[in-house]
């Protein structure tokens, strides 16, 4: 059981601009043999429909991902159920599929005990004693979970794409860059006003890429000046947008409570020039001023801009260090995901065992 491959059934929202695809990417080259399940398949289709199914975690389509799930495992017999942000879970699910034998999985990118209070979590609240294995991304949910009786935590961190997330070709230069100050993402916390004061107050030109609610989070006016595009960016659209930006802004989600974030690893990976929110966990993780800069106010930020932003050598040495210390310290999907298989591993015969299956 230690080196052969394993049986994985994955089942999240599958498509390849979610960043759940990229782990069974992952997943499939570590060599174990993965069967899909998406759960998109069982979204309404109609809008509102979907909202209160969200909110409730209830109704016809959790019935039917419910059994249609039951069905894949009966199908495939997998050595790990490996769920990702699946809100549609019934307890009763996971302790049939661990009186098979098989080693539950849930990987949870979100922080369900911050204080954004997002809805959608009623039932995988309760499902959090029933999974064998649980990814967390920050300490403090560590013991979150262990307080709602969590069998086994393991905290991972998000990481970059390899296939997805790699440095410009040769002789990339700010010749080829046509973003000053660059964001690409969402407006959460106080990022619209942020963003907008750089333009305003310091004079630089910011360019903000994501999704159609900076428009509103702007107002009329600087959403005119500043927002670029008329959506999220994606896969080759994303990476380009990075290798096009001279400074790559990187802000911590506190309404989520985050120590790092995806983006952070993202632009390195992309070789990019990080500007990233002082913190614990980008500290940890990248050398101050020789593989990313960091900032912890306003005014730290402009300072930071100005100092870099008219200094093209001092930015591709910092963006390959950046991207040298990404791949060194296995900031990517393979080494991450892979941390997350070594647990499930250890879990297995112990839990063959409690079922009475052979191992």
């Amino acid at each position: 059981m230690t080196d052969r491959p394993l049986k994985i059934l994955y089942a999240a929202d599958l498509n390849r601009e979610n960043t759940a695809q990229h782990r069974l990417w992952a997943l499939e080259r570590l060599g174990h043999t993965v069967s899909p399940f998406n759960s998109l398949a069982f979204k309404p289709a109609d809008g509102l429909t979907a909202k209160i199914m969200f909110r409730l975690a209830a109704g016809p389509h959790v019935i039917r991902f419910n059994r249609e799930l039951l069905r894949a495992v009966e199908a495939e017999r997998p050595d790990v159920l490996w769920t990702d942000k699946s809100l549609s879970l019934w307890p009763t699910t996971l302790d049939r599929l661990r009186a098979m034998g098989i080693v539950t999985v849930n990987y949870m990118i979100d922080n369900p005990f911050g204080p954004r209070r997002d809805p959608g979590w009623r039932l995988y609240m309760k499902n959090i004693p029933h999974f064998d294995l649980h990814v967390v991304q920050r300490d403090r949910n560590i013991e979150h979970y262990r307080e709602r009786g969590a069998r086994d935590v393991i905290k991972i961190q998000t990481a970059y794409e390899p296939t997805l997330h790699y440095p410009p070709p040769p002789g990339w230069s700010d010749a080829d860059r046509d973003r000053d100050v660059s964001f690409i993402g969402t407006p959460y916390d106080d990022r619209p006003q942020f963003l907008t004061r750089l333009a305003r107050e310091c004079g630089f030109s910011v360019t903000i890429s994501g999704g159609l609610l900076w428009k509103r989070a702007l107002g009329q006016d600087a959403a005119a000046t500043l927002y670029r595009g008329h959506g999220e960016l994606y896969l080759a659209e994303y990476r380009e947008a990075i290798w096009r930006s001279k400074v790559n802004l990187s802000f911590i989600t506190h309404s989520n409570q985050d120590e790092f974030v995806h983006k952070s690893f993202e632009i390195a990976g992309c070789g990019g020039f990080l500007l990233a929110e002082r913190s614990e966990g980008h500290m940890k993780r990248f050398e101050e001023d020789v593989e990313a800069v960091f900032f912890s106010t306003f005014e730290e930020c402009a300072d930071k801009i100005r100092r870099y932003l008219p200094d093209e050598a001092a930015r591709t040495r910092i963006a390959a260090a950046g991207r040298a210390r990404a791949e060194r310290d296995g900031y990517n999907n393979d080494r991450q995901v892979g941390l997350v298989i070594e647990r499930a591993r250890s879990l297995i015969a112990a839990v063959r065992q409690a079922a009475g299956v052979a191992a």
